[in-house]
């Protein structure tokens, strides 16, 4: 290769990795060869019959897009409201949502208010923090422990799991590791109806507290990403996968609620 002119090395690369070569010249031909091409395929039908098949292709489209988040809606019933809504559980169980510097995002931080609160009235008596963990400098659970001993909960009375980078996986984690039957899900409102649904799939007997939030940027965007999650969600439902991380029982839950007896 050495002394090689580099065009060839090039060439040579491409054809190597199954590339064709393109001619010279071709790159500025690319341009207007690709809006022909969108041209052609977001052309609309001249027909009234193409138009027809069209519109009703596209409705198809959406149905199946949205089937999936309906389902975790239904699945989740009227098993979803407030703080002052839910039943008593030992546990409460909050998901992660981020960190800012090592802090709880605003969301996350909302959702362990409403943990605090829940303990605070004796409507939980443990509180479950389950997050991602999966690299030292990136640690939600501990940020999370932090923040609700600083708002009055105690710290024996928190439980970390830091394998939970996914909401199956926190819904299985606390059924076969930390042995959750029962216990209230902490979320925003866009989330909590697949948390819930995904929840009571993995064997736990699973109440949401829906989160209040200003209708703000991240809002919309978490409502429009769980379209795409809710796709995966169903599919966890239906085939149970393991989490990517089981790992053997713990009895952190077993303890703290053993702790908070009388």
């Amino acid at each position: 290769m050495r002394g090689m002119p580099r065009a060839r090395e090039a060439s040579e690369v491409r054809e190597a990795r199954g590339v064709p070569g393109r001619p010279e010249g071709s790159a500025k031909r690319l341009g207007p060869w690709l809006r022909v091409r969108l041209r052609v395929l977001l052309r609309v039908p001249r027909t009234r019959r193409g138009r027809r098949l069209a519109v009703q292709g596209l409705m198809a489209l959406c149905v199946l897009a949205l089937l999936p988040a309906t389902w975790m809606r239904m699945g989740a019933g009227d098993r979803v409201g407030t703080t002052a809504d839910a039943p008593a559980r030992e546990v409460a169980m909050v998901f992660g949502a981020g960190l800012r510097n090592g802090r709880p995002t605003p969301y996350l931080a909302h959702r362990l208010d409403a943990a605090a609160e829940l303990y605070r009235t004796g409507k939980v008596k443990v509180v479950l923090v389950t997050g991602d963990n999966s690299r030292v400098e990136y640690d939600e659970p501990d940020a999370m422990r932090t923040y609700l001993t600083e708002r009055g909960v105690p710290d024996d009375r928190i439980v970390s799991d830091y394998a939970g980078f996914d909401s199956w996986d926190s819904c299985v984690r606390a059924k076969k590791i930390f042995g959750v039957d029962r216990a209230v899900l902490v979320s925003q409102g866009f989330h909590i109806h697949r948390a819930t649904t995904l929840c009571r799939s993995a064997g736990i007997d699973a109440y949401g507290v829906a989160v209040d939030e200003p209708r703000d940027a991240t809002w919309y965007y978490g409502g429009t990403r769980e379209l795409a999650a809710s796709g995966k969600a169903a599919l966890d439902a239906l085939f149970r996968p393991d989490p990517r991380f089981l790992g053997p029982q713990e009895a952190g839950v077993t303890e703290a609620l053993a702790s908070a007896a009388p």
